[in-house]
């Protein structure tokens, strides 16, 4: 299958809107965006791309949501997959991953309920707490809908794990049942990511973010280096692309748009984790108090195609795959 071609006015951060008008220049579909600026560049789009990061929640429900909350003006409101698909992005998503955010655990089975209306939810990364006294009986429930592919925990639950035969033994049972682990992880965590991978080498993890570090354009902080040359070590520890706007934490519009800003964090993730440990996520929407979410992708497209067509098609749809085992399911086929 042919790659497709996007054309983009400016780099990124701008907000765009797809102009009605498609053609074909040499096999391959050309998009055009239209934004503020003049300057046009080409971006190749890999013919499948799973984001394996989107949150979807609905505030107006009678039990409310934990999470975001009303002080979260930009946030809180009703987000479903139809919203994500009606944004205006640079090449087709095919399908996404939803991460739960939710501490409730009924909020697990909404999820699925939306998966099962809807296709374009390829896989689901749910909220277990490992101190759920039923979390054996929780996690067999869940794991027989084939859309659950795991759970995520942060940072400091593994450190507590480690700690507990008990919560040890659960995360062994998600190997077992060939499910996944994500890591909302600051940088103090990565020294637990670790100690997790060496003890259950079976357990595929996540690594959220690039573990939440600041981005700034300079050289990044000395103990997230050695974090991530720790986990060079750890096959069984994917790194996830997203995280890069917020990591820059600026909500008053003027986010970087140059790569060369990224480069410094982006060099040291695709170094220590390659083109086979590299995974997509936009964390949309709480990337968009940051920046557009086209602009979150183009990032991510600009940055692997450096790598040429076979990284990108790894770090968009085939290291997900292999982490995840997302389905196949009609959007995603």
């Amino acid at each position: 299958m042919p790659s497709l071609f996007v054309r983009v006015e400016s780099e990124m951060m701008t907000r765009r809107h797809f102009i009605a008008k498609t053609s074909v220049v040499g096999g391959a579909l050309t998009m055009a965006l239209k934004t503020s600026a003049q300057v046009v560049t080409e971006i190749s789009c890999p013919p499948l791309i799973i984001d394996t990061h989107t949150h979807f929640y609905d505030p107006t429900r009678k039990q409310g949501v934990p999470w975001p909350t009303p002080a979260e003006k930009e946030l809180y409101r009703p987000v479903f997959p139809e919203d994500y698909k009606n944004l205006p992005q640079p090449c087709k998503i095919t399908g996404t991953v939803v991460v739960e955010a939710s501490s409730w655990l009924d909020d697990n089975e909404w999820i699925l309920d939306l998966a099962a209306k809807d296709p374009f939810i390829v896989g689901f990364v749910g909220n277990i707490s490992l101190a759920e006294p039923s979390f054996e009986k929780v996690l067999e429930r869940f794991s027989k809908n084939k859309v659950f592919r795991g759970i995520r925990l942060s940072g400091s639950a593994l450190k507590e794990a480690l700690q507990n035969g008990e919560k040890m033994d659960r995360l062994k049972r998600l190997s077992e049942l060939d499910l996944s682990l994500d890591v909302l992880a600051n940088v103090p965590d990565l020294e637990s990511v670790a100690k997790i991978s060496e003890k259950i080498p079976g357990l595929r993890m996540v690594v959220d973010h690039v573990a939440n570090v600041k981005i700034d354009g300079k050289t990044p902080p000395t103990p997230w280096i050695a974090g991530m040359k720790t986990l060079n070590q750890c096959p069984n520890v994917y790194a996830k692309l997203s995280g890069l706007v917020e990591g820059a934490g600026k909500r008053d519009g003027t986010t970087p748009d140059k790569i060369a800003f990224y480069r410094p964090i982006l060099d040291y993730v695709w170094e220590n984790f390659g083109q086979k440990r590299i995974i997509y996520g936009s964390n949309w929407p709480v990337s968009s108090l940051f920046a557009p979410c086209d602009s979150v992708l183009i990032l991510a497209l600009k940055y692997s195609e450096l790598h040429g067509p076979e990284a990108m098609n790894d770090i968009f749809a085939g290291n997900a795959k292999r982490c995840y085992k997302w389905l196949n399911r009609g959007a995603a086929a």
